[in-house]
């Protein structure tokens, strides 16, 4: 093969695996291995100047939609094309670029780059950044992602980008809930790119998403702001949630790439990176550089890290069941990467363990990094004997499992065959322990992935059983004494409990906290409870009707449910709340908006609650609508703050909402 037929090789195994990354499709590669063909790819090109207009080197990306061809938005020019960055892993090249000049060191997350526009103090269109020169128009999104005001006190012409991005939290704990293979997301990236591709029916599932805009640049303002570090400044001063950046210059830069970087190796980031970013200061200087490709010279530049492997044994595979899907997970001897030590790493399905190639336990040697310095992943087989075991029976319920092929990408999964595997019911775990429901810190997705896998959860009761199991507790992986006390200390608190949290927590369908609100506040938490014995329906209530009726008596009356409803009330007590007239209470009639920490209630949706026990409404936005906005921090220059005092709302501390509405 010449090195023309290299390079078209290359080109064409990247392109795919770009178009499968940003089309939200399984992915190809990792980033390491994507990284390594554009290097060489790109050292190619210079040596035979044999550059096609297709190639990644020339490309903003190869996929023409972020969102892939489920996106539903309309298709709309950029006024201000929004090109790529160049890209080095080398810090020498940062600094000869930088010169004698001040330069902003910030993060370059994993997510979507948006645009928003906003006209006489509103937000009038949000595009996807596309490929670059047409976006897709999402602008029906804007009251369901987070990061951003409605309205600004800028009455101008304001054009703002930024990145679109779901944290790895977030992103593991949607991930763990989806049964179906193909539901399922490569990384928070791709979760994110197939979120922002729903249409107007599913902006409640873009909502628990938790899709965050961080704003990365303020693109154009009326005002005069020659500072890049000052344009964000006053993003800050408008109410958006912006970028972290450090000033410095080329001689600076070294320490404080090295600083950044540590921040990463740490664990400390939950938002996801792929690299930094460095930028101009002087404004007027970044617009004077000249557009290559699709790269504009001096408008910043993106470092990446140079990831590092280790070789390690592979010990044993231990295979974890989530939701209906059993997943493998390679155990090795541990190695140390990017300062932490490591000593498993995921290796996603079968498909991926016969890609790989892997063979039997402490026979197979594999090639291992910590994608994006994070994520540890196993990239390759340096050797192998025999071949991996494919377990017979669930971990969990130790039922037969079988091997299933999607019909769409054809991946192959383990699957547990017991319908009733508490493994299955991970999802209605995550409920009961939310801030909604039983309200258990420290229980996240994957600490109750580990418990029903050790055999310690089957049923919501045994939560309060975890005490039991103490002694193998502290020794699991992730948890310790600490934790562990913190744990159990969390579930005794949550013994007693609200009836609207109760009925949220038991996860009847179609049943959520308004639908739990109504019911309380009609014929309050006797009245539930006797109608449920007498199985009496609820649909003379206002805002539930026959459909959810017959959801919640449908729900009680099937003996696992019942069950599980009767062993729970061994262990918790529910809290008697007398019904309520939406015309009685301290708050009936008034609208508040709560912004800020709270520090006397647990939480804001404590605080939520509390109000609309009292008959008042609690609403995200300052409006003429609004009584009272609550915020401890009375003379902040925040956005609601601002708007409140243009409307000439009171803003009154959380103390002064207690003496004048109770607590």
């Amino acid at each position: 093969m010449d090195i023309k037929q290299r390079i078209d090789e290359l080109i064409t195994k990247l392109n795919k695996a770009s178009d499968a990354y940003y089309g939200g499709q399984e992915e190809q590669m990792t980033n390491y291995e994507w990284d390594s063909l554009f290097d060489e790819s790109s050292a190619l090109e210079k040596e035979t100047q044999y550059i096609r207009v297709d190639s990644p080197t020339q490309t903003i990306s190869h996929s023409s939609d972020e969102l892939g061809e489920e996106a539903t938005g309309e298709k709309e020019s950029h006024k201000y094309p929004a090109l790529s960055l160049a890209k080095t892993k080398d810090v020498k090249v940062l600094q000869s670029w930088t010169g004698d000049r001040d330069i902003w060191l910030s993060w370059k997350l994993d997510g979507l780059t948006l645009v928003m526009t906003f006209d006489d103090g509103k937000l009038v269109k949000i595009l996807t950044r596309g490929n670059g020169t047409i976006g897709t128009n999402i602008t029906y999104m804007k009251n369901v992602i987070k990061g951003f005001p409605l309205e600004v006190s800028d009455k101008g012409h304001l054009v703002v980008r930024g990145e679109a991005a779901i944290s790895y939290t977030d992103f593991e704990a949607i991930n763990d809930t989806l049964d179906d293979v193909d539901d399922k997301y490569a990384n928070p990236r791709n979760l994110a790119s197939g979120t922002l591709a729903l249409d107007k029916k599913n902006l409640d599932k873009v909502k628990e998403r938790n899709v965050t805009f961080n704003a990365f640049t303020l693109v154009h303002t009326d005002k005069v702001i020659k500072s890049w570090g000052e344009r964000m400044n006053y993003l800050d001063s408008l109410g958006f949630v912006t970028v972290d950046r450090e000033l410095t210059n080329a001689a600076g830069i070294p320490a404080v790439i090295d600083k950044w970087t540590k921040k990463v190796e740490s664990g400390e980031m939950d938002i996801p990176v792929d690299g930094l970013v460095i930028t101009y200061d002087d404004i007027d200087y970044a617009a004077t550089g000249s557009v290559t490709g699709h790269h504009a010279t001096r408008a910043g530049f993106a470092y990446k890290w140079q990831d590092t492997s280790a070789i390690s044994v592979l010990d044993h595979i231990e295979w974890s069941c989530a939701a209906s899907i059993i997943t493998p997970v390679a155990v090795f001897s541990p190695v140390q990467l990017e300062g932490t030590t490591v000593s498993r790493a995921s290796l996603c399905n079968i498909s991926e363990l016969e890609r790989l190639e892997i063979g039997e336990n402490g026979k197979t040697k594999l090639e291992i990094i910590k994608a994006n310095k994070i994520i540890p992943k196993c990239i390759a087989v340096v050797k192998a004997e025999g071949k991996f075991e494919i377990p017979t029976e669930c971990p969990v319920c130790h039922a037969k499992t079988e091997v299933r092929v999607s019909k769409n990408s054809g991946t192959k999964t383990l699957r547990c065959t017991n319908p009733d595997c508490p493994a299955k019911y991970l999802k209605r775990f995550a409920r009961f322990v939310s801030k909604t429901g039983m309200d258990i810190d420290g229980l996240s997705i994957q600490t109750l992935l580990a418990f029903v896998n050790k055999g310690f959860i089957h049923e919501f009761a045994d939560i309060y059983h975890l005490r039991e199991h103490y002694s193998e507790i502290v020794d699991m992986e992730g948890l310790g004494k600490k934790s562990c006390d913190n744990l159990l200390t969390a579930i005794e608190k949550s013994r007693t409990v609200n009836p609207v949290n109760f009925v949220y927590a038991l996860c009847i369908p179609m049943i959520g906290i308004d639908a739990g609100k109504k019911i309380v506040g009609a014929i309050g938490s006797k009245g539930l409870f006797e109608r449920v014995i007498n199985n009496q329906g609820f649909d003379d209530i206002d805002g539930i009707g026959p459909e959810k009726s017959n959801a919640i008596i449908g729900w009680f009356n099937d003996p696992k449910n019942k069950a599980t409803y009767t062993n729970l009330l061994k262990e918790v007590e529910v809290e008697d709340v007398e019904p309520k007239e939406r015309n009685e209470g301290k708050c009936a009639g008034l609208v508040f908006v709560i912004t800020g920490d709270v520090n006397t209630f647990k939480n804001r949706n404590d605080f939520k609650q509390y109000v609309e026990n009292e008959g008042g409404k609690v609403t995200g936005s300052v409006s003429m609508k609004t009584a009272y906005l609550v915020n401890n921090d009375v003379e902040s220059a925040s956005s609601k703050n601002r708007q409140a005092k243009e409307l000439r709302i009171p803003i009154i501390s959380e103390d002064t909402f207690i003496s004048l509405f109770g607590h």
